[in-house]
């Protein structure tokens, strides 16, 4: 889904530079790149999001937190990463790096431990989706961020779709009559597996992958 990434990226970027800038205390932070850190490197989108900030500006990586050694490796290798970017536990990386945000591209499964690390260092955080494997993680999830005041975004890159937004409109504002039934085709194929990554491939049930979607509701409900 790399044709997405760049205006997907930079909308949650916006929104985390909002965000940081907002609890600043420093006058002159206006300006300068937003100082981010990565936690995991198992979700492919991982790539995209090396890929992409290479010509940007607005975005300096700091270090990247990876319990497995050898995918940063590959990582470094195909993007030319330096070995000092490399820690093994998210903790540690923030209390020795200090980033303004956080950027989860962990398996599912991490991203409760990834929030309440960060939230726990009044960090900012953005993952990609979806948010939680379960309810309890989800709550989890939220609690943390409420207190400790920070913002979790998802990367759920459909919601900022125009066609989705012209869609509800039309439903909402009661144009088309009423709607009994919606069903949507979307998603994209599955891709082959990345070159840093051997282990995650878009046609794979994991929680972290993504995969053509089929569904069909009786209700129509917002983008949010």
């Amino acid at each position: 889904m790399q044709r997405f990434t760049v205006p997907v990226l930079a909308l949650t970027l916006a929104f985390l530079l909002c965000a940081t800038r907002g609890q600043s205390q420093t006058s002159d932070a206006a300006g300068k790149p937003l100082r981010v850190a990565m936690a995991g490197l198992t979700h492919g989108h991982a790539s995209g999001f090396l890929q992409h900030i290479k010509n940007r500006h607005d975005i300096e990586l700091i270090a990247i937190a990876e319990p497995d050694k050898s995918l940063f490796d590959r990582y470094a290798k195909d993007y030319s990463l330096a070995p000092a970017f490399y820690h093994a536990d998210l903790d540690e990386l923030i209390a020795s790096t200090h980033p303004q945000a956080v950027l989860v591209y962990t398996n599912t499964y991490g991203h409760r431990q990834a929030v309440e690390i960060c939230a726990k260092h009044k960090i900012p955080v953005m993952m990609e989706k979806p948010l939680a494997v379960s309810n309890e993680d989800a709550r989890a999830i939220a609690d943390a961020a409420h207190k400790a005041n920070i913002p979790v975004v998802v990367n759920y890159e459909t919601t900022w779709y125009r066609s989705n937004r012209a869609a509800y409109d039309l439903v909402h504002d009661h144009s088309i009559g009423e709607i009994r039934k919606v069903v949507v085709h979307d998603g994209h194929p599955a891709r082959k597996k990345s070159t840093s990554n051997p282990n995650f491939s878009l046609g794979s049930t994991t929680p972290n992958s993504t995969v053509p979607a089929r569904c069909s509701t009786s209700d129509a409900t917002a983008p949010t």
